[in-house]
């Protein structure tokens, strides 16, 4: 239920997202540094340290819808709590993986994750097949984050604007965003990131944190009166749902992680190893952190009758309870920051996706026309996303359409996890693994979107990894290596086995 409120809260919420919009751009400016070239607009020049990956990485990884559909999952108990195991367990994938993914995209000046398949299995058709998927399973958290926009507009009028003016006004303020997104590329990106990464994640954290200690609403205490079901995870008795689905959750969550476009990339973006590995660390601090406290909120207020009846909305209903326009106004500011931070990582990795990777299916591009695309690219996939919000808005699980997306991006896992850690695989395996894998999760989504209860609750994505892996291992040992592929495999690792310290190298990526 929207609170109501008179004309002057409504004047608190609309200045206070106009101050922090204001705040935003002028970081923007202040900036601002001019792309010389694609592969600067792409991936900001390889230039950034460890704290800009970590909150880069961070508002790339948890949404606007965070506090909405994630938020009503713990309203309803134990299983909201998955979030905080994949994410911390993912987030390692970026430091295992750190020394050869940045040497090679250095080395080869790669822009974008299905560059770096591309180049080690010697197929453009790896290239262009995995940016496919990535793009299409992008789509879901842009969908997500539109909606997150559009809840934070009718809270933030008070419900003078119904869903449809809500979420218009969202789509507008992301357009406005995008301008900047698409003008500036991923420099721009980078230092919003942690502009509003600060506020939608640190500033989040500590007001969850003030208010489990000194809010009666919110309290600690009432962690202790929880009812028992809400402390059942899916899987137990009379819950619906078999053994294997929290396992499957858990499994897509942990191997999606770094099978995300938006999150590899931030491997580009560092300015050597060491920056990599030091954000991964700080990336876990923060993901895990504020996941974690957030959660425990969430968890603390589920016994609020206002809460129970619209889940969804617990973050912005709670904190209204407790401190009226004022909290409901932090409440709205998180979101926001969330939502555009996340949603213009989405936009700008796909939009350089399609340029980088489709768009040269036929024909080489100048770094002038590969911009074009990439910006073209990133205004049609935003409006299309808006149409899509519009549709589903009422979805009563939206939680759902974050899984459903897993079940696509972990297709990527196979042949990325075993190029890069192993020698192992061939291009063939790794176009006919992902083709399998993406067809049979999407045949089975579209009978099972939640689970699949005859297999003990699987979810489609684990079964399409399985045939991915199947594929690609059994092509992996049918069809031997030429000399020049084994070759190719071999320097491969040795570049990576033989870097040298980040002041050494030369060439593109070098410091500044």
């Amino acid at each position: 239920m929207i609170p109501s409120g008179d004309f002057q809260d409504v004047l608190l919420a609309f200045g206070t997202i106009s101050v922090f919009i204001a705040g935003m751009i002028a970081v923007l400016y202040l900036t601002n540094r001019k792309s010389r070239d694609f592969a600067d607009y792409a991936v900001g020049g390889r230039s950034y340290g460890p704290w800009f990956i970590a909150m880069c990485y961070t508002n790339s990884w948890w949404p606007g819808a965070v506090f909405t559909a994630f938020f009503g999952l713990s309203v309803g108990g134990a299983l909201g709590f998955y979030g905080l195991v994949y994410s911390t367990l993912g987030v390692t994938a970026m430091y295992l993986m750190a020394n050869r993914a940045w040497v090679w995209g250095q080395r080869f000046e790669l822009k974008t994750q299905p560059d770096l398949l591309g180049m080690r299995y010697r197929s453009p058709a790896v290239k262009r097949v995995a940016s496919i998927i990535g793009i299409i399973s992008i789509f879901p958290w842009v969908v997500l984050g539109i909606q997150a926009l559009a809840t934070l507009f009718e809270f933030a009028s008070f419900g003078r604007w119904d869903i449809t003016v809500s979420l218009i006004v969202g789509v507008i303020v992301i357009l406005v965003r995008q301008y900047w997104t698409v003008s500036m590329g991923m420099r721009g990106l980078m230092m919003t990131d942690m502009y509003q990464g600060l506020i939608a994640y640190v500033m989040a954290a500590a007001v969850c944190l003030l208010l489990l200690g000194f809010s009666d609403v919110s309290a600690y205490s009432n962690l202790a009166d929880l009812p028992d079901q809400m402390l059942t995870i899916p899987g137990a008795d009379n819950t619906g749902y078999g053994p294997w689905y929290v396992f499957s959750l858990v499994f897509t969550g942990v191997i999606g992680s770094m099978c995300w476009p938006m999150s590899f990339q931030r491997i580009y973006t560092a300015s050597g190893v060491k920056s990599v590995k030091k954000g991964t660390l700080y990336t876990i601090i923060l993901v895990g952190g504020f996941y974690g406290i957030l959660m425990l909120y969430a968890a603390a207020v589920s016994q609020n009758a206002e809460v129970v009846a619209n889940p969804q909305l617990g973050w912005f209903t709670s904190l209204f309870q407790i401190g009226g326009p004022i909290m409901l106004t932090v409440a709205i500011v998180t979101v926001l920051a969330a939502s555009i931070g996340h949603v213009d990582g989405c936009v700008q990795v796909s939009g350089v996706q399609f340029a980088n990777d489709l768009a040269t299916w036929n024909k080489q591009r100048s770094d002038r026309q590969l911009t074009v695309l990439a910006k073209t690219a990133m205004i049609v996939f935003i409006a299309a996303a808006a149409i899509v919000s519009y549709l589903t808005f009422n979805y009563p699980r939206l939680q759902l359409l974050a899984q459903i997306s897993y079940q696509g991006i972990i297709q990527l896992s196979v042949p990325l996890f075993f190029g890069i850690f192993t020698k192992l695989g061939n291009k063939q395996g790794a176009i006919s693994g992902m083709l399998a894998g993406i067809v049979v999760s999407i045949l089975l989504t579209l009978w099972f979107p939640d689970d699949i209860a005859a297999l003990g609750s699987l979810t489609s994505g684990v079964i399409g990894v399985a045939c991915n892996a199947a594929l690609f291992l059994i092509l992996a040992l049918a069809i031997k290596p030429s000399h020049e592929q084994r070759r190719h495999v071999d320097e491969l690792f040795e570049m990576a086995a033989q870097a040298k310290p980040r002041h050494q190298l030369q060439g593109a990526g070098a410091a500044r």
